[in-house]
């Protein structure tokens, strides 16, 4: 649930800026790092030039954006414009870059039902032993007679 929560949470702070809505924007870095109290995103077109900026307050230290792998720039292998300002940025290393197709693509309801089925999958051999299971049936998200004409 922890990894769903960072995905969820980087989801959310960016849709306070402008950056989801505009498809120039491809790709975002994220310092945190250089003030406790705001995280600074600088947005950058398919092509690594700075096309915007906007600076998000951190009230609650879970204001903070961790690095969400599968929206990592590293992970997701998008590709960074050589000698670009990007590039340029990716090379500091004092933040992360997100892939914002990688975010614009993010169903986090889908999110929530994998994580949710892939903890309770995790913990079913203990919920079995224990007594508190005593079977399971393993199919369809759908209830019986539903999506059916």
């Amino acid at each position: 649930m922890w990894c769903h929560k960072i995905r969820a949470r980087v989801l959310e702070r960016l849709r306070l800026t402008s950056f989801i809505v505009d498809t120039s924007v491809e790709a975002v870095h994220v310092n945190n790092t250089k003030r406790a109290d705001r995280v600074f995103l600088t947005a950058f077109d398919d092509e690594g030039r700075q096309v915007s900026a906007d600076t998000l307050p951190i009230i609650e230290p879970c204001d903070k954006l961790a690095v969400a792998p599968e929206f990592d720039h590293d992970f997701t292998a998008m590709p960074v414009t050589p000698g670009s300002e990007l590039e340029e940025a990716v090379s500091r290393e004092d933040g992360w870059v997100v892939n914002m197709e990688a975010v614009r693509d993010y169903d986090i309801a889908a999110d929530r039902r994998a994580t949710q089925k892939a903890v309770v999958l995790a913990h079913l051999p203990d919920l079995m032993q224990s007594g508190e299971a005593r079977g399971f049936v393993l199919g369809s998200d759908e209830p019986d007679g539903a999506g059916g004409a």
